[in-house]
This record gives C-alpha cells, sequence and structure tokens, in this order.
C-alpha cells in the first residue's frame, strides 16, 4: 500500500515547491532563462538519481529506446513552466491558476483516455466531472 501512494504524495509535494518557487521568481528574470536554471537544477538530480536505479539501466541504453513521447514531455513541460511562470505574472493567483489549469486539462483528457487509451468513465467519475465542471465555472468568474 505504501508504493501506491508515495509516487501521488511525490507529485503533491513537488507541485507544491514548483507553485510556490513560480511565484516567487522575479520579474527581471527572462522566463526562458528561469526554465533553463530550473532544468538544470533538474538535470543534476535526475543524473543522481539513475546511480540508485536498481535494474542497473543507463542512460544512452534509455535514449536508444525513447520514442515521440520522450521528445513531447520535454515540449509540453516547457510549455507548461513558462506558462504558469506568466500567468503568475500577468497576475493569477497561485490558488486558483493551478486548479483551473489542473481541471481544464484533466476534462480535456477525458475523450483522449476514451478514444485512444479505451478508458472508460464510471458513474462514480462522471458526477467527478460534473463537480469540476461547476468548479471550473465559479473559479473562473471574478
Amino acid at each position: 500500500m505504501k508504493s501506491f501512494y508515495a509516487p501521488i504524495l511525490m507529485t503533491i509535494s513537488g507541485g507544491v515547491l514548483y507553485h510556490v518557487s513560480q511565484k516567487a521568481i522575479p520579474q527581471t528574470v527572462h522566463p526562458f532563462a528561469a526554465v533553463i536554471i530550473a532544468y538544470a537544477v533538474g538535470i543534476a538530480l535526475c543524473s543522481a538519481g539513475m546511480a540508485f536505479d536498481p535494474a542497473g539501466r543507463s542512460f544512452f541504453s534509455s535514449l536508444k529506446e525513447s520514442n515521440w513521447a520522450v521528445v513531447g514531455v520535454g515540449i509540453g513541460a516547457v510549455v507548461i513552466e513558462v506558462g504558469f511562470l506568466l500567468a503568475y505574472r500577468a497576475g493569477w493567483n497561485i490558488n486558483s491558476a493551478s486548479v483551473v489549469c489542473n481541471i481544464a486539462v484533466a476534462l480535456l483528457l477525458i475523450p483522449i483516455g476514451l478514444l485512444a487509451f479505451r478508458e472508460s468513465i464510471s458513474a462514480r467519475s462522471a458526477a467527478g466531472i460534473g463537480c469540476c465542471l461547476i468548479g471550473l465555472y465559479l473559479l473562473s468568474k471574478k
């Protein structure tokens, strides 16, 4: 059970650190320079993390086995990073920007999950989708 929740807790803690840090980047720092610096730190952490792979896979073997999806993750990450930085600089609140974006992304992923990955929607999920739509509507009102 511990290994089931650990990745989600890791993602949540990383998300909180991410948004607090994004909001605190000085206005004088160029958005792309901020992302380059952040990714340099990320590359250093990922390089260190590879040393702890119990399977002993190398970077080069992983590079050889990668496909278009890894490039897509990189492009998506840069767009997300710069988008949030610019949203915060434009005046979005930290307590609503990520909620609005994550709900919108989740809603857009529903048809993709249904069509491309043959996922299904339960009655409980449909109720959650309805709540997300109401929440998105309420958050978008000023």
